[in-house]
């Protein structure tokens, strides 16, 4: 089984990719990558979960948007019960400038087979496609107050809350069920274009948000394995596949 996570780039930026495979009961990093063009998307996903291939996709965008103006009942879900971390989502509805790059991509996973999956039976192979925001999962997986501000703030400061994201990941993912079978050498090296020196350096917002879009794609990925492995019984889903939804993990005890 694969997991693919996809940090959408809402307009035209470049979107994080990361793959995940299950082996040995333990969640292994395959690929880590950085792609513009929806084409080359695909194309990478195709690789990854070929034609006929077991695999389930988490996208950080809203690929099922029924209203035409307003918010979706999903979006209005996270800051109902998110707002007091900083984490309620962007409202998303038909007529922003956003709307056909996203539904396009979903109904592009859609033609490939992935349906969307916003109920799913435990641990069942399929094809299998599900909306997450990064956010509400670093909220939850853990257990902070308030969200990692590693996308708006002066680079200094940006850096230091995505150094704070990147040793959570590497502190307490490998400690959860499925396992993310991660050393902190292997994940410097598939991240790419920086050392872990990186994080005591001065970057260009570029090389900040090409790390960020990494780090967020790995999140969506783990979420999409967290789902397929859990279902409802550890996790929150907020809306529905007629008004749309995201997928969050439960908040994890100490």
């Amino acid at each position: 089984m694969k997991f693919l996570g996809v940090d959408f780039g809402w307009k035209s930026q470049p979107s994080g990719l990361c793959s995940l495979a299950l082996v040995h009961k333990k969640l292994q990093i395959i690929d880590i990558d950085h792609q513009e063009l929806i084409e080359d998307i695909l194309a990478w996903i195709d690789e990854w979960i070929p034609p006929g291939k077991s695999g389930i996709i988490a996208v950080d965008a809203p690929t099922l948007i029924p209203n035409v103006t307003g918010s979706r009942l999903p979006d209005r879900l996270t800051h109902k019960y998110f707002g007091r971390y900083h984490a309620g989502c962007y409202p998303a509805n038909r007529n922003l400038p956003f709307a056909e790059r996203t539904i396009k991509f979903g109904l592009e996973l859609e033609a490939r087979g992935f349906a969307h999956a916003p109920t799913i039976k435990p641990r069942k192979l399929g094809r299998y496609q599900i909306e997450v925001f990064p956010h509400t999962a670093i909220i939850h997986f853990f257990n902070l107050q308030r969200i990692l501000k590693y996308k708006k703030g002066p680079i200094k400061e940006r850096l230091q809350e995505l150094l704070k994201l990147y040793n959570y990941i590497t502190g307490i993912l490998p400690s959860l069920e499925p396992a993310l079978n991660i050393q902190s050498s292997s994940i410097v090296k598939k991240l790419g274009l920086f050392s872990i020196d990186f994080f005591f350096s001065s970057p260009t917002s570029t090389e900040l948000k090409i790390v960020e879009d990494k780090l967020d794609s790995l999140i969506c990925a783990y979420v999409a394995a967290y789902w397929w492995y859990w279902g409802k019984d550890r996790n929150l889903i907020l809306g529905d596949a007629s008004t749309g939804y995201i997928i969050s993990p439960n908040r994890l005890s100490n």
